[in-house]
């Protein structure tokens, strides 16, 4: 057989994960098996990847989550689309009163009845008393996987919740019904989720009888959270993390700690921050990564929470259409989200908000001149009206905020903030009157996500369904995953280009049906 034709037909079986490839000396190959062959490109399919006690533990058939999204943008009708497929995806209930989010939870317990699906706590540290509402909310529903979003510390809510519930079963393993799928970027922070709840804040909860002695013994001998994301180059709270750094460094924290505290069973790391392509998921899956968690590309498709013209400008974006922004909740202490660029100027609004905040002491202190403008072409109303609307809302929410607030600075603060979260809500309600405003959370990896299917079924965001997103990820990893290995035995040359594009609905559909 001629090398051109060898690789030709090579190439055309190796588009197929699903069948073996056999091959023999002389350059001959099947994909019907031979006795005499001398290697073999096997079948994969997308159920292989990731870690198998992973999809066991949740009853997933792909080790696939869609992570939460604020404000709802990742939707209950989102959720349970994914759980119904056999992935695993997390309510966006950060932004979201409690009661919106307990009958949330409530109706998509009623809809998956046992199907695996999850809800996401945020660190609130300016507000303290939401997060101990939302673990109530969740222990009161038995909801039982919640992913901890941008903690900067270990909080007592947090420890409640992991513990309370422990019970040592007949075979003398630990019982822990409710499960922490923490998202962060620091090893400092992910030593803290891979060790047990620490025994000063677990005490606490015993003294206010919040746990039981039972319970505090045995938080002794798990891990705060059982799967931990190591979160890179993401949209919304991020260190901007390079992820050929970070997942490697994350994956040998998890071996070194369960080796440490001799777990029973293995803390795991989920892979985020950049996945937008198959590339990116071939990455995650050899550096050792336990599952692959996406997020800027499901803002895109139908069953986002973002009305369509926020999901159009999500597919016109390139990779370098993110920027920085101040976090709306972490304004005093410089933390940042990172949000689209691509057709609104929240951030350089927000920017320069945060720069006003750090040069001055109060509202009073800022020019004339300067506060006309922001108050013209930022908020659009005076300072003095945005205070009586958050005065009015804090009264309501906590008014322990307005007694902070006689310190000038603090009120500052709120004022700014005000824009700083309206800008989500705006965007999530599709208010046009403040588009140029829209703050929606994006990484690069938007723009890698079309980039691979321009000129696609998909490049048009309302044929982008979320099941079809992740299949097609994992479908073009298997591909990828053959390649490496027909390369790694010579068989490929080197800078021969890969033509990988998404599958249509209809051939998807088929693949699916196979697996």
């Amino acid at each position: 057989m001629s090398n051109s034709l060898f690789l030709d037909n090579l190439l055309a079986a190796l588009y197929d994960p699903l069948e073996p490839v056999w091959l023999k000396s002389g350059g001959e190959l099947t994909i019907h098996g031979d006795s005499n062959a001398t290697a073999i490109i096997p079948s994969i399919a997308p159920g292989n990847f990731g870690s198998k006690a992973f999809r066991k533990e949740f009853d997933l058939r792909f080790a696939y989550v869609a992570g939460a999204m604020v404000g709802g943008i990742s939707s209950a009708e989102m959720v349970a689309t994914l759980a119904e497929a056999g992935l695993l995806g997390i309510f966006g209930s950060s932004g979201l009163p409690p009661s919106t989010v307990e009958d949330t939870v409530v109706g998509l317990q009623k809809r998956l009845r046992l199907k695996s699906f999850g809800c996401c706590l945020i660190h609130t540290p300016h507000d303290p008393a939401l997060e101990q509402k939302l673990v109530d909310v969740f222990l009161a529903r038995e909801m039982n996987l919640v992913e901890a979003s941008a903690f900067l510390q270990l909080s007592a809510p947090l420890v409640q919740y992991r513990v309370t519930g422990l019970a040592e079963l007949p075979d003398g393993s630990i019982f822990a019904p409710n499960r922490i799928m923490a998202k962060c970027s620091r090893l400092e922070l992910a030593k803290r989720f891979f060790s047990p709840p620490p025994e000063k804040i677990v005490r606490a909860l015993v003294e206010k009888r919040l746990v039981n002695e039972r319970e505090a013994e045995l938080a002794r001998h798990i891990p705060m959270a059982q799967d931990l994301t190591a979160e890179a180059d993401s949209g919304g709270h991020t260190d901007f993390r390079p992820a050929i750094t970070l997942w490697p460094s994350m994956v040998q924290l998890a071996e070194e700690l369960t080796e440490k505290f001799d777990y029973v069973q293995s803390v795991r790391v989920g892979a985020a921050g950049g996945l937008g392509t198959p590339a990116a998921l071939l990455a995650a899956q050899d550096i050792g990564c336990s599952y692959f968690l996406t997020g800027s590309v499901n803002q895109s498709c139908v069953e986002s929470g973002l009305p369509p013209k926020g999901r159009e400008l999500l597919a016109k974006a390139s990779q370098t259409d993110v920027a920085q922004a101040p976090a709306a909740d972490m304004l005093e202490i410089g933390a940042r989200v990172q949000v689209l660029k691509y057709g609104t100027l929240f951030a350089p609004r927000a920017q320069k908000l945060q720069e006003l905040y750090r040069q001055y002491g109060s509202l009073d202190e800022i020019p004339a001149a300067e506060r006309a403008s922001i108050e013209e072409k930022i908020f659009r109303k005076p300072l003095d009206a945005v205070w009586e609307e958050t005065e009015a809302f804090f009264r309501e929410r906590d008014p322990q905020e307005l007694k902070k607030a006689e310190n000038p600075k603090h009120k500052m603060a709120l004022v700014f903030r005000w824009y700083l979260g309206q800008a989500s809500r705006w965007a999530i309600q599709g208010a046009e009157d403040r588009r140029t405003d829209w703050s929606i959370f994006a990484g690069p990896s938007i723009g890698a996500f079309n980039e691979w299917v321009a000129g696609t079924h998909y490049a048009n965001p309302d044929n982008r369904k979320v099941v079809d997103v992740a299949m097609n990820l994992l479908y073009g990893l298997a591909i990828l995953k053959r390649f490496a290995m027909a390369r790694d035995l010579g068989l490929i040359p080197d800078g021969l280009p890969l033509n990988i594009k998404p599958l249509p609905p209809e051939e998807l559909a088929e693949y699916i049906s196979l697996i």
